[in-house]
């Protein structure tokens, strides 16, 4: 059962422990810095060397404990050997923020079917490893907890050469609402956030010249979204003021999709 806890608005983690997978830059890393504000101690993990690197400058700005853990999503020894130096650095897990990325994009002619899987071990099968083993530790240690997977504006619309991503993704946003109906028993809630285009390296790589001046006029907003914008709603979905929300893909993309 998720259980009612008031909701005060102060969006506060203090205590709290969070897990980052991707956070060493980009989303991931604005995330990991929101929450080490609201008072929560943070795991950075990616698959860069600058773990540690980002960790301690969190540590250095906000005072709070961090750990750095290079992981490979792909491999479920590293999976589990993360899981375990973070709980020997911090003790616990509360919150799961899962964020691994990978875009390589071609018109469905001409994607290798290598390339799709490659989108589908990042994306779908790297994400529900560190969902699943995350997930199992939060039911062990018996207080719930929060998971956030980050998905995309292009899980449940068609973008052109997106089709390996917009595989991964979608295949996502199934694992949540299955994931959230089998775990709120154990009361934790698992919920996504699909994003628009962000200005981060994934998103200058797939967006260059005409077509991103295309996309930017198609956006009522007029822009793409900044790491800090999708950040603010994986904080709110993590927070008490969340709890009666669960199998949700929330959708921030400056009314890209309201058409």
């Amino acid at each position: 059962m998720i259980q009612y806890e008031k909701a005060t608005g102060d969006f506060d983690l203090t205590g709290k422990v969070a897990v980052v997978v991707g956070g060493a830059g980009g989303i991931g890393e604005a995330t990991a810095r929101m929450y080490a504000k609201k008072g929560a101690k943070v795991a950075i993990v990616d698959c860069k060397d600058n773990c540690q690197e980002v960790a301690d400058a969190i540590k250095a700005d906000f005072g709070v404990e961090t750990v750095g853990v290079k992981c490979d999503v792909t491999s479920q020894a590293s999976v589990d050997a993360m899981v375990d130096k973070v709980i020997e650095a911090l003790k616990e897990v509360n919150i799961l923020a899962a964020m691994p990325g990978f875009v390589d994009l071609y018109r469905a002619t001409d994607i290798e079917i290598e390339t799709i899987e490659k989108h589908l071990a990042i994306n779908t099968v790297g994400v529900f490893r560190v969902c699943q083993a995350v997930a199992n530790l939060m039911i062990e240690q018996g207080k719930g907890g929060k998971i956030v997977c980050i998905t995309s504006q292009a899980d449940f619309i068609a973008i052109n050469k997106h089709v390996g991503y917009t595989m991964s993704k979608a295949a996502v946003v199934g694992m949540i609402k299955v994931c959230a109906l089998e775990w709120a028993e154990y009361g934790i809630n698992v919920n996504g956030v699909a994003p628009t285009v962000v200005n981060t390296y994934m998103g200058e790589k797939a967006w260059q010249g005409k077509v991103k001046t295309d996309m930017i006029e198609k956006i009522p907003a007029h822009r793409f979204a900044e790491t800090d914008e999708i950040a603010a709603a994986v904080l709110f979905l993590s927070c008490n003021e969340s709890n009666m929300i669960t199998g949700e893909d929330l959708v921030v993309d400056g009314g890209f999709t309201i058409y």
